[in-house]
């Protein structure tokens, strides 16, 4: 039987536009509170874009998508889910990211992780660029002992080489740094959705050279999304799964605010239909990223991106 504490308000008792906003209106549960440890999926924002290499704002995304997440009730009418009884979820806050210092940013995060995987809990994370999904990646790694699966929708691969000549990390390859830590096996990552103009073909190649496999917007519309998805789930198979949604995978006509859009992705429908293909996996923890208010047009990107969410949550179901 489910827990009352963990239940969201209804928006038939409180308006959905009162109250203090946490994600999905969950019960918002910091470091020490004492129900914390019974928690078994947790949502938290790392609200940081210092890795961001265009446009910034995604160090907003947490809070945007936290309010633009009132709106979501308690069940999923296509799939008849109730991720809210199915499992104790609840909001543990934000990290606190220097947003000068990345190594300190990188750092608390970690640590912040640590203390949610210390506790049993599965994470889900929300950014925040794309950096801060190696954060997670690392502290999974360090847990489990051992590599993992990764599916990835999102416009590019993030497997370019550090950029301007240096050796500083940003959110265009935090999956190749996975990849050389140990985090991710290649042979069972794949990545969905991958489009648009290019500096060379340096970021498909590592990938290829290493098993990735790289499925780009034009295989997408040849095959068709269900397609698509069968081939993601022969990928990862039945081993533990990371999953991570950048939200420019999707088409900017329906999600224009975020830092590097990339125009020919799918529809909002589409996309919401990939998530839900992901249902039954091993999924060890998930994220949504590079939400950017600042560049969003009447809070259409944020709505979507908490409505992923949603699909996410029901996808981690077990």
């Amino acid at each position: 039987m489910s827990d009352p504490f963990f239940q969201p308000p209804s928006g038939t008792d409180l308006p959905r536009y009162a109250g203090v906003p946490s994600f999905m209106r969950l019960p918002y549960l910091p470091p020490g509170h004492p129900r914390r440890g019974e928690v078994e999926i947790g949502i938290f924002g790392l609200p940081w874009d210092g890795a961001t290499s265009n446009r910034p704002g995604a160090r907003h995304g947490p809070r945007a998508l936290r309010d633009a997440s009132t709106m979501i009730r308690e069940r999923n009418r296509a799939t008849g889910q109730e991720p809210f009884k199915a499992a104790r979820v609840a909001d543990l806050g934000d990290v606190a990211m220097s947003p000068v210092d990345q190594d300190e940013a990188l750092g608390n995060a970690q640590g912040f992780i640590r203390g949610v995987l210390g506790q049993g809990i599965r994470p889900f994370m929300v950014g925040g660029d794309h950096l801060c999904t190696l954060t997670v990646l690392r502290e999974l790694r360090a847990v489990r002992g051992e590599a993992f699966g990764l599916v990835l929708l999102d416009s590019h691969t993030d497997l370019y080489p550090p950029y301007f000549g240096g050796e500083t990390l940003t959110h265009g390859n935090p999956f190749r740094q996975a990849i050389e830590e140990g985090c991710l096996d290649p042979t069972r990552t794949v990545m969905v959705g991958m489009r648009g103009t290019s500096y060379n073909n340096e970021d498909f190649q590592y990938g290829w050279d290493r098993g990735v496999r790289i499925i780009p917007i034009e295989e997408c519309m040849a095959l068709g999304w269900p397609a698509v998805m069968q081939i993601v789930r022969e990928v990862v198979g039945e081993g533990a799964t990371y999953v991570s949604f950048d939200i420019d995978f999707v088409d900017p006509a329906y999600a224009p605010g975020t830092g590097t859009p990339e125009v020919g992705g799918p529809n909002s429908f589409e996309a919401i239909q990939c998530v839900r293909a992901l249902r039954g996996l091993d999924v060890i923890g998930a994220d949504l990223v590079e939400v950017s208010p600042p560049f969003d047009t009447g809070g259409i990107t944020a709505w979507l991106g908490a409505s992923v969410m949603f699909e996410l949550l029901c996808a981690m179901q077990r």
